[in-house]
């Protein structure tokens, strides 16, 4: 694949904002950063069960005053305070590029849908919307043509909703615009916001968990919501000297059921493999494997035996869920964010591997994987990661990043 490259990237999940912020605390192995909320339900006035959720409370910085109120949502907000951290650069590509060369390609789930709530209840008690319903805040392109308004950018612009793969597929998608000349830089990269309605969702397939998600343990038993922003300017030259190269990428869809993914890992495996080629890279070149590791008891069968498969059991694998909680449209791009980051010199100059969270309890039902913990570090003088997602209806990808 030829070259591209990504800029440092604009983060914000439970464990903080920013890059630094997200490396250095994985590194340090911080465990409380998920709660015991009701949040998600009290805060729309909702009735809902608690859960151990993986929260942004902060206060947002304001959207521009004469922005269009159809683009005011929590999730756009999360969004625009996210990408302060990367202006910069988006102004640089501005300056360089023009307005009408730069493409926005977002993925997201939850989108604006809570904008609505209270139409739908008016509806549902009185049978008359007494507030003008917000269609746009109902598009998957609603955070996509929320930064193209934002910035008054003019290229191609669109959102992706693939689940869990949102995120990820926003990053492919971008490197295909590139590849294919139709721009000459992309806002790429994952939005979503903890919402009723994926929650109650993920509830009625009884995969949440209510203490701190286990990944890879015996004693795994589900999930834990989580609600964020990753965002990254791809180019085909490097704007800075801290940018990353996205080195390769794979696709595929097992379609093996509506929600659960192949039991024999099929997709991954062809994902995996897929993206090594297109990197032209060994899986022994692989470091670091950031897996998509959910917790749930199907998951991580089928992606540990995928690993096995690929890569054998001397690669190192974590799965971050534990520290941000799954965040869903959002996940493949902020699990690509701390990839970069866990690649970086000048973010990890001495070259650690975060710790799995878990309580150490291998299933021996699964393939043997070498699961990091607090003396993992990089073994390859030159960085290489991988970083999995898989989505409903058997979507799945993987991104290579590195030196």
């Amino acid at each position: 694949m030829e070259r591209l490259f990504l800029t440092p990237p604009a983060i914000i999940s439970s464990l903080g904002e920013g890059i630094k912020t997200h490396i250095d605390k994985l590194l340090e192995g911080k465990s409380k950063t998920l709660h015991f909320s009701d949040r998600v339900f009290s805060s729309s006035q909702i009735s809902g069960k608690e859960g151990t959720f993986g929260e942004v409370n902060i206060d947002f910085r304001p959207f521009p005053q004469n922005l269009n109120p159809l683009h005011h949502s929590r999730n756009n907000q999360l969004l625009w305070h996210a990408l302060e951290q990367i202006e910069t650069y988006i102004k640089q590509c501005i300056d360089h590029f023009g307005a009408s060369r730069i493409a926005v390609v977002i993925g997201t789930s939850t989108t604006g849908v809570d904008e609505n709530i209270t139409v739908f209840k008016n509806v549902a008690a009185h049978h008359d919307a007494k507030e003008e319903f917000n269609q746009q805040q109902q598009y998957f392109s609603a955070p996509a043509d929320f930064i193209a308004e934002v910035y008054q950018l003019k290229g191609l612009t669109y959102g992706i909703s693939t689940a869990c793969t949102s995120g990820s597929k926003a990053l492919i998608s971008a490197a295909r615009l590139l590849k294919n000349n139709l721009c000459d830089a992309v806002i790429c990269g994952g939005v979503d916001t903890l919402s009723p309605l994926t929650v109650s969702g993920f509830g009625s397939l009884s995969v949440l968990s209510e203490q701190q998600t286990n990944p890879l343990s015996i004693n795994r038993n589900g999930i834990n919501i989580g609600e964020g922003a990753a965002t990254f300017v791809m180019t085909k030259e490097p704007l800075d000297d801290q940018s990353i190269q996205f080195l390769g990428y794979g696709s595929s869809s097992d379609a093996y059921h509506m929600s659960s993914p192949h039991p024999e890992g099929e997709g991954a495996i062809s994902a995996f493999q897929n993206a090594l080629h297109s990197a032209n890279v060994h899986p022994d070149q692989i470091g670091w494997i950031n897996l998509h590791g959910t917790g749930t008891v199907h998951n991580d069968q089928m992606e540990a035996i995928a690993v096995a498969k690929v890569f054998g059991d001397q690669t190192a694998c974590t799965t971050t869920k534990p520290y941000t909680g799954h965040t869903l449209g959002a996940a493949g791009a902020i699990e690509a964010a701390i990839l970069w980051g866990i690649i970086s010199r000048r973010y990890n100059p001495e070259g650690k591997l975060p710790a799995q969270l878990w309580d150490k309890k291998i299933d021996p039902e699964l393939p043997a994987l070498s699961i990091t913990d607090s003396t993992s570090m990089w073994k390859q003088s030159k960085r290489i990661g991988a970083s999995s997602s898989f989505a409903f209806g058997g979507n799945n990808t993987v991104l290579i990043l590195g030196e």
